[in-house]
């Protein structure tokens, strides 16, 4: 029988060809020359990339027997993952691979941030010799705000406590207990603002956390306060910070990525107090090595059919076919959950009921776990990292199993435990031969609404021209509803609207709708 091919694109570590061993035909390409890359895709069962070859749904129709797409490294902007996945192509990437690396960069940039390492470097390379012009500041006894305490985050957090730093932390989405375990006080992000001397982000780049830092925010910090961003561009709004530093309302920054890149030319460059890098975050050996033996472990594992840890788009293993239909559904619902919380939950169960319950559902557990941290967290989520992510939050997961389904034939329900104690619910069901998504509930209301791509949900006091008013308000802001659905406890008691409308509803929108109905709560999903 003849090997099965594995595609090498791009220049990758020699410690890759030896992961992957003796049972693979090895071929070469340069994958950033479409005009060599598609001919030899055309035959091969696994490719392997970095940043530079773009697999997107082209190459995707000229790969007739690709079975895997390898990056190696974390993000994917490369790979048209949505395609592969309607091709039947596995993703995976190697998502812990540059985490030491990335830490030890925001660390590094601080340094050379509170020293002004790279000043009084290009003074000294001109023949200047300012000893004085340079006097810089210590890290010891100071207090250092971690944005986004995720696995990178930890890390510097960790790195930074060694150096007698005293360390808070701003992240909604972890919890307290949690953060104390690790020696980090959780605060609001006003508060970290105030307090910080230091101050380093590692937050996912989402359009929540677009511009999260900007003029306002660094109005509120301390004039002494060094910033790092080494996690993605355009989290910190570069104008804002490029006043702050002009106007001395900081003291400093240290930059490793930018709102557009590569970025080789920014105001920001002209600054003394600004040390900058051109994304160097996964630049190391080791980063690189890592990440050619992560997937190429996944490809070896993906092709001998196998469960793939670090699969992006897909689960190994044999799923039920009466299951899968449930698995989309049930990663909605999870997103629907979060956006609903705001939070994550103590303890969250997973209920499935009806005639599906027959079968192995173990995967909707990890469908509804991939969609409650898909939007939180940097790194690609997995139907089996989903769990180590839950686990690293502190959230108690279980799956509920149960044949009896009074009102649907197949039921399947996300209900949450929050900090403060209060319940949250979401719940779904596939209807007719078409298997149609639907969401059946929302927090004990009873809806049905199609979960299109954008929707939103409201509460508010039962009382008349409510829905007038938010129908008013959405048409002067164009936003068309698709689908509308009111339900309420009781006349005169609690009310929810849920719709589905064809494009996002701006937060504006949204605080207009708040105020205009005096809502209890107004949250808007995107589920593109």
């Amino acid at each position: 029988m003849s090997k099965p091919v594995v595609l090498i694109a791009e220049e990758l570590s020699p410690a890759t060809v030896e992961a992957l061993g003796p049972d693979f035909e090895i071929r070469n390409c340069n994958g950033a020359d479409r005009a060599e890359l598609l001919p030899a895709i055309a035959d091969v069962d696994a490719i392997l990339v970095r940043s530079a070859t773009k697999v997107d749904a082209e190459a995707l129709a000229a790969a007739k027997q690709l079975k895997v797409i390898a990056r190696a490294g974390v993000g994917l902007d490369n790979v048209d993952v949505k395609a592969a996945t309607q091709s039947g192509v596995m993703v995976v990437n190697a998502p812990t691979s540059n985490i030491v690396s990335a830490a030890e960069l925001a660390v590094a940039l601080m340094l050379a941030a509170a020293r002004h390492v790279s000043p009084a470097h290009a003074a000294l390379k001109n023949g200047e010799w300012k000893r004085s012009k340079y006097t810089g500041i210590e890290l010891y006894e100071k207090t250092v705000g971690i944005v986004g305490l995720g696995r990178i985050g930890v890390l510097v957090a960790q790195r930074l406590s060694a150096f007698g730093m005293k360390v808070i932390a701003y992240d909604p989405y972890v919890q307290a207990g949690r953060a104390a375990q690790m020696g980090v006080r959780l605060v609001d992000l006003d508060t970290l603002l105030a307090e910080s001397d230091f101050m380093s982000v590692h937050l996912p780049k989402t359009p929540e956390t677009v511009g999260l830092i900007g003029a306002d925010e660094l109005a509120k910090a301390k004039h002494e306060l060094v910033l790092v961003n080494a996690a993605r561009g355009g989290i910190v709004d570069e104008g804002a910070l490029y006043d702050a530093l002009k106007t001395g309302r900081i003291a400093g920054a240290g930059l490793d990525v930018f709102a557009s890149e590569p970025c080789t030319d920014s105001p920001l460059f002209e600054l003394e107090n600004v040390v900058a890098t051109p994304h160097l975050g996964a630049s190391t050996d080791e980063a690189q090595e890592k990440a050619g033996i992560a997937v190429a472990r996944s490809v070896r594992l993906a092709l001998s059919g196998e469960l793939v840890p670090d699969a992006v788009n897909v689960q190994g293993g044999v799923i039920a076919e009466d299951v899968r239909p449930g698995i989309p559904l049930t990663e909605k619902l999870g997103r629907i959950f979060t956006a609903l919380a705001g939070e994550v939950a103590q303890q969250l169960d997973v209920e499935v009921r009806g005639e599906i319950t027959e079968f192995d559902v173990k995967v909707l557990e990890l469908a509804a776990l991939k969609g409650v941290f898909s939007d939180i967290v940097e790194n690609q989520v997995s139907y089996v990292n989903a769990p180590l992510l839950a686990a690293e939050r502190g959230t108690a997961v279980r799956l509920v199993a149960d044949p009896e389904s009074p009102d649907h034939r197949n039921l399947i329900t996300i209900r949450g435990t929050l900090a403060d104690g209060a319940q949250l619910s979401v719940s779904g069901t596939l209807i007719g031969i078409h298997q149609k998504e639907r969401i059946v509930e929302v927090n004990g209301f009873d809806v049905d609404l199609e979960p299109t791509e954008h929707l939103a949900f409201l509460r508010y006091e039962d009382k008349p021209g409510m829905v007038g008013t938010v129908g008013g308000i959405l048409g002067e802001a164009k936003v068309n509803i698709a689908g509308m659905q009111v339900a309420r406890d009781a006349k005169g008691g609690q009310a929810l609207v849920a719709l589905s409308v064809d494009s996002a509803v701006p937060a504006e929108v949204l605080e207009q709708i708040r105020t205009s109905i005096d809502a209890s709560s107004v949250r808007a999903v995107d589920l593109t």
